[in-house]
């Protein structure tokens, strides 16, 4: 899918003030579609997130035989469970979305027909051998492009039987793939992790009827398993929320809100990394839905002082690390990121990306093989940048603009519409000086 380039214009902004909500869940919607298409029946999702990467995933299981309706961001998928997918007509096309894929070949390693699975330009250049390995050893004939294994990838599944795997890297994404694979074997699919990653799947499976284990990092489940259908709640998306809680603590005067914000523990390092650089957050409301934790999120701006992070938190925060970098160019002392090298295997090297932008703005930053070392607190100047066509650049890089002299322009920012399509227009109704042309 090639999208029109566009662009992010952002000035210096004054104190942002206001309640906000943002889209579900990116990673919770991406699930929910995917189990309601193993599941035989109707699945409804309700603040399902409307956005591009989404949308692929929609579409590759309308391919495999699904039925989708969709009215605003409810979602309806009427499937007859994943023994009656069917060898789709053509390629599946992920769009920007590496979670789609990964999910995608561990269904699709269960199913006995073949299926190849492509994506963007962005798309094609992320390894995905971590995920591809494993799905061989359960036995599907998975075949990628090149020593990385990079899409496109064709997957021929079926006869499945169970693994016992040490995840190298804590991921989520291979966590879950594996999970789903486990669920069409026969056996028992055991998933060591080195750390604790997103546990949405985990979460989630069980209101789709499934049974599985865990027992502290140790994830496993018995399989054949067929899934029933569910009904949904998605959560607001805990990362969309957060470019708009380091913009509030990061302006002088301001205050946001930012109202059902998912708070999953897995998700929601960055909350603990703002309290101790010294940011005034202030959670409430806080319910439990469908496994996951939800409520109102409230920063107040305040003078921030460095820190250094690594370890176990790097997973629970690794979409949110980029922001860590704007965070870091105002707080007093030299903020440290460890751990973290898994930011070059994104949508772009987010290291790399984020120090050339935050550069080019006069921070003071130094890449890591790992991380970062960033000094402050630095004054920042507008300058024209490119994020790369990667989202979560897009819009970090915006927040840095509203604390620079002059006029920030971010060109590459239509990939921003993979996640978070109104994005500056929920900044702008916070007071911020921004637009999308």
């Amino acid at each position: 899918m090639k999208r029109p380039s566009r662009r992010l214009i952002v000035g210096r902004s004054n104190p942002l003030h206001g309640v906000c909500d943002v889209p579900g869940d990116k990673s919770i919607s991406h699930r929910v579609a995917l189990f309601g298409a193993m599941a035989s029946g109707v699945t409804e999702a309700r603040n399902f997130l409307m956005a591009e990467d989404c949308l692929s995933l929609l579409a590759a299981v309308e391919a495999l035989g699904c039925r989708v309706e969709h009215v605003g961001s409810d979602v309806r998928i009427d499937s007859d469970g994943v023994g009656a997918w069917h060898e789709p007509a053509h390629v599946l096309d992920c769009g920007n979305s590496g979670t789609a894929m990964r999910l995608l070949l561990g269904c699709l390693a269960g199913r006995p027909f073949s299926a190849t699975l492509d994506g963007d330009a962005s798309l094609r250049t992320r390894p995905m051998g971590r995920v591809v390995g494993p799905l061989r050893l359960m036995g599907a004939e998975v075949e990628g492009t090149g020593d990385k294994c990079v899409p496109p990838i064709t997957i021929t599944g079926g006869g499945l039987r169970g693994l016992t795997y040490d995840l190298p890297v804590a991921s989520a994404q291979v966590k879950s793939a594996l999970l789903l694979a486990g669920l069409q074997a026969d056996g028992t699919t055991v998933i060591h992790q080195p750390s604790l990653s997103r546990d949405h799947t985990e979460r989630l499976l069980p209101a789709f009827g499934a049974r599985l284990n865990i027992e502290g990092l140790t994830v496993s489940i018995d399989g054949p398993q067929n899934l029933c259908p569910a009904s949904i709640s998605v959560p607001g998306d805990f990362s969309s929320a957060a470019y708009f809680l380091a913009a509030a603590a990061l302006v002088p005067s301001s205050e946001v809100l930012v109202e059902n914000v998912g708070l999953n523990h897995t998700r929601s390092g960055l909350l603990e990394i703002l309290e101790d650089m010294g940011a005034d957050v202030r959670v409430s409301r806080t319910v439990s839905a469908g496994g996951e934790p939800r409520g109102d999120v409230t920063i107040l701006s305040g003078p921030l002082r460095a820190t250094e992070v690594s370890g176990e938190i790097i997973p629970r925060a690794i979409d949110e690390l980029p922001l860590l970098a704007v965070l870091a160019t105002q707080a007093h002392g030299e903020t440290v990121l460890r751990d973290a090298a898994e930011l070059r295997v994104k949508e772009s090297d987010r290291l790399e990306a984020m120090a050339a932008g935050l550069s080019a703005l006069g921070a003071k930053i130094r890449v890591l093989d790992d991380g970062w070392v960033v000094s402050g607190p630095t004054p920042l100047h507008g300058a024209t940048l490119h994020a790369g066509l990667d989202h979560r650049v897009a819009m970090t890089l915006a927040v840095a603009g509203l604390l620079a002299d002059g006029e920030t322009i971010i060109d590459g920012a239509q990939a921003v519409a993979t996640s978070f399509p109104g994005f500056a227009a929920v900044l702008s109704s916070l007071g911020a000086q921004v637009t999308m042309q």
